[in-house]
């Protein structure tokens, strides 16, 4: 886990000094790079200097919490609102991805919105990792004709030969093998598409089969593969196919 990085953005001089404290009294492992009363001189160092946590006030003059996160867009951070907003705009932040604390500050609840974001930045830097640990695999395995398979107990090297087809749903995907077992991936269908041999044919958005493993066409629009499983394919493809074997 790299260090935390933090900044901190409030126009008042003494709610930000409190709240600088309080961070580096609860959370010594966080390093605050900076402090900001003007959300303008805020925005031009962030722009430069990302932090993993964003501290901000909602009302400041000039630029309020949320201008000051549009003209950050797209940057990569979480976002803890320091507020003194009424009930209906908590609301609002409630059900919102982002964290809050109001004024005055609760050390209780700055504990649950630092801990929340803190758990956040560690599990997608974890996924980071593992996408990168798979890259480096796939790059070395990948003339051995496997498949790297994320699965919910770690990594599956499956080979070419032994996947029927892929059938992908609502983000997963899952591999049916030559051996009658399923294989299921939180990865989703596109994720696979590249590391995949020339027998392998996408016949529809939701599947793609191993066109070693199918055994015939039916006009109704199904291929049937060895193990007698009938897999959809779309009219566009179907011309696909059939042109393959003329």
């Amino acid at each position: 886990m790299t260090d935390i990085t933090a900044i901190l953005v409030d126009d008042e001089f003494s709610a930000l000094k409190g709240l600088q404290q309080k961070v580096e009294k609860l959370f010594p492992e966080i390093s605050i790079l900076a402090t900001f009363q003007k959300p303008e001189d805020a925005i031009d160092f962030i722009k430069n200097n990302p932090p993993h946590i964003l501290f901000l006030d909602i009302q400041m003059p000039r630029i309020d919490g949320f201008e000051l996160l549009s003209a950050l867009d797209g940057l990569n951070y979480q976002v803890i609102f320091v507020t003194a907003y009424n009930e209906y705009a908590l609301d609002a932040l409630k059900k919102s991805a982002v964290g809050y604390v109001v004024k005055p500050i609760d050390d209780d609840e700055l504990k649950q919105a630092v801990t929340k974001a803190i758990t956040t930045i560690e599990q997608k830097q974890q996924l980071e990792s593992n996408n990168k640990l798979i890259e480096i695999l796939t790059e070395t395995i990948s003339n051995k004709n496997k498949i790297i398979v994320p699965t919910a107990k770690g990594l599956s090297f499956i080979p070419q030969e032994e996947v029927l087809h892929l059938e992908g749903y609502e983000g997963y995907t899952k591999f049916h093998l030559s051996n009658n077992t399923e294989l299921l991936s939180s990865y989703n269908l596109g994720k696979f598409e590249p590391s995949l041999g020339k027998t392998f044919f996408k016949c529809h958005k939701s599947h793609i089969v191993n066109l070693e493993k199918v055994r015939s066409f039916e006009n109704e629009g199904y291929l049937v593969l060895e193990n007698d499983t009938r897999v959809p394919i779309s009219k566009a493809n179907k011309k696909v196919f059939l042109k393959m074997f003329r």
